[in-house]
């Protein structure tokens, strides 16, 4: 592709998705017709650098609309933005759902990670492959967080509007019609089909799935919404800030940093603006809790967000939500909607002369976007590349301002924190982890799904739960950035320092089961697999480690004892480097889950 601007001229379609996007074109030199518009002037300076942050929308107007983005189109988004073409191209071609050469409208994406590789992924994809015609292309896809239903696939059909159906658990039968004939597709099951304990007593975070209709904004004020944020504004936003750090709130997303100490390090900063960012990117594979909020209670993160906002003093917030939640996206933009047009969102919250609105931006398939600072680079029209730090998101972080970042699960916590106050919060769970926990349980249980429990409940008491068949083998903690546990280690504590005293993590609460019918190292190749697609390549110890990893599980397939000791070696040396040496979490995890395999389940022994 030409990285200048070019001859390579939009067609009508493209030129009309963009100008959906950004209005029609004010002059000759942003493409609009020179009879009626000046080639002499275009935007430049502070007003060019403020459009920015429009290139990743404008690129899935063009990629919703055509199926691929186009030498014409990518240049005339250029010219609208003000934007360099290389630089859009190194964006455009950053993104796994995008593409920039040309392929057919309909894209099925069929899940090929972790959960979906244990329930038959490989076998779907021959047959769908087999059912379908050349006008749809079928792409193995990391996880789409639909691990419950594994085997899964997302079709999705451009045009205007853009068409997407879902099947899972799919058949080879299921997929082709979702490809086929998305509109005549079975509809999803409901979120609460995701809640195993749905309807039970003693939910937090939960009671309200399968509960409340989540397209209501009545029935959710009327089952105790909008409670919390009438609180917090009496509180003041240091009550605020006091309350969430007395209750001992810490990040869901696995990082566990204190919430409150986060909150008031951004609320101190002089500079201004402040924004609120909410990570709904929950890539992680075996993660989907985030998607069940989202889709079965999304007006609890609307309020959440506000309140957050109001404690650390912004006015304007981003859920960066991922590409692969179709539903989920167009459920929170509803509720966002609602809430604005009921005076909950806006230049007046609830007549307290508090301003604050909230925008929806989608990924578009990179997990490495989930690292806050990558994800601020992705919403401002960059690569998402991860920054180096300091300084640290609280004092420059989105457009170079306090910001605080927090993702779904750990926002909704602040709810309860304000309704019930934050000494009968923090007596929920152990000292050090405090508050009710959200599980993804997957794989080979007969009940997956989402499970809220007290931090202090074992493994074991939570695989019960789901059902965990007997022919145990092994047990992922934390997704593929985690470790493996054996059967016979099921007595470990679901907290932060209990998984820590046990050599492994908690994470996002990703709990995958594997019986003995899963082969060990092929799933320790789609791990390295994953890494090594996901890796943004910015710094050397990932970028290369990653790939020697995957060579090395190619390696030793089928090897074991002394015919893998060599690789086994390197495969040691290759995970210290990538750890001790990585700019982000992704390189520095990316060994975690082989090498837990190796010492604790011993794969080639």
């Amino acid at each position: 592709m030409d990285l200048h601007f070019g001859d390579s001229k939009p067609t009508d379609d493209e030129r009309a998705a963009v100008d959906a996007l950004l209005g029609p074109p004010e002059s000759s030199w942003e493409g609009a017709d020179r009879s009626d518009a000046d080639l002499r002037w275009a935007r430049g300076g502070r007003e060019a650098r403020d459009r920015r942050d429009l290139l990743l929308p404008g690129l899935h107007a063009i990629n919703d609309r055509i199926g691929w983005i186009s030498e014409g189109a990518l240049g005339y988004l250029c010219r609208r933005l003000t934007v360099p073409p290389a630089e859009a191209y190194g964006v455009a071609t950053f993104y796994a759902m995008f593409s920039v050469r040309p392929r057919p409208a309909t894209v099925l994406h069929v899940c090929t990670d972790l959960a979906c590789t244990a329930a038959g992924a490989s076998a779907l994809c021959a047959g769908v492959e087999e059912g379908l015609g050349p006008g749809v292309q079928v792409e193995r896809s990391p996880c789409l967080g639909l691990c419950e239903r594994a085997p899964a696939a997302l079709a999705i059909r451009a045009g205007d509007p853009v068409r997407t159906a879902v099947a899972a658990p799919a058949t080879a039968a299921t997929a082709v019609l979702a490809a086929t004939a998305p509109d005549s597709a079975p509809e999803e099951p409901p979120a609460v089909a995701a809640v195993p304990q749905a309807g039970q007593e003693g939910l937090t975070l939960l009671r309200r799935v399968g509960v409340v209709d989540p397209a209501s904004l009545d029935g959710y004020r009327a089952n105790g919404g909008y409670t919390a944020l009438r609180h917090a504004f009496a509180l003041g936003p240091a009550g605020v800030i006091r309350e969430v750090t007395d209750s001992g709130l810490v990040g869901r997303g696995g990082a566990a940093f204190p919430t409150g100490r986060k909150w008031q390090a951004a609320a101190s900063q002089p500079d201004r603006p402040h924004y609120l960012v909410c990570n709904a990117d929950e890539s992680e594979p075996g993660t989907f809790k985030d998607r069940v909020i989202m889709e079965g209670d999304p007006y609890s993160l609307v309020e959440a967000m506000t309140v957050a906002a109001y404690a650390i003093g912004a006015h304007r917030g981003f859920v960066y939500l991922r590409g692969e939640y179709p539903r989920a996206t167009r459920r929170l933009q509803h509720a966002v909607d609602q809430a604005r047009a009921r005076g909950f969102l806006g230049d007046d919250v609830l007549g307290q002369g508090f301003a604050f609105d909230i925008e929806i931006r989608r990924g578009a398939g990179a997990y490495i976007c989930g690292e806050e600072t990558a994800l601020f680079n992705s919403i401002e029209g960059y690569r998402g590349e991860p920054r180096s730090k300091p300084p640290f998101p609280v004092e420059k972080g989105l457009f170079g301002k306090p910001t605080v970042e927090n993702n779904v699960e750990t926002l909704v916590n602040v709810l309860p924190i304000l309704t019930m106050g934050a000494p009968a919060y923090a007596a929920i769970g152990t000292a050090k982890s405090t508050g009710p926990k959200l599980f993804c349980v997957s794989g080979s249980v007969a009940r997956p799904g989402i499970y809220e429990l007290p931090f202090g409940a074992t493994l074991g008491e939570l695989l019960r739960l789901a059902g965990v068949r007997e022919n145990l083998r092994a047990v992922l903690l934390g997704g593929a950035a985690g470790g493996f546990v054996r059967p016979d280690e099921l007595g470990i504590p679901l907290t932060f320092e209990g998984t820590r005293e046990a050599g492994t993590t908690l994470g996002s609460g990703v709990v995958m089961a594997f019986d003995d019918t899963v082969p060990l190292p092929h799933l320790l190749l789609r791990i390295a697999q994953f890494f090594r697609d996901e890796s943004c390549g910015q710094c050397v110890p990932c970028r290369v480690g990653t790939v020697r990893q995957e060579e090395a599980l190619h390696r030793i397939v089928g090897r074991t004892g002394a015919d893998a000791a060599g690789d086994v070696a390197l495969l040691r040396e290759v995970g210290r480097a990538m750890r001790d040496a990585s700019i982000c979490g992704l390189g520095q995890t990316a060994w975690n889950a082989v090498e837990s395999a190796i010492d604790r389940l011993g794969a080639y022994e």
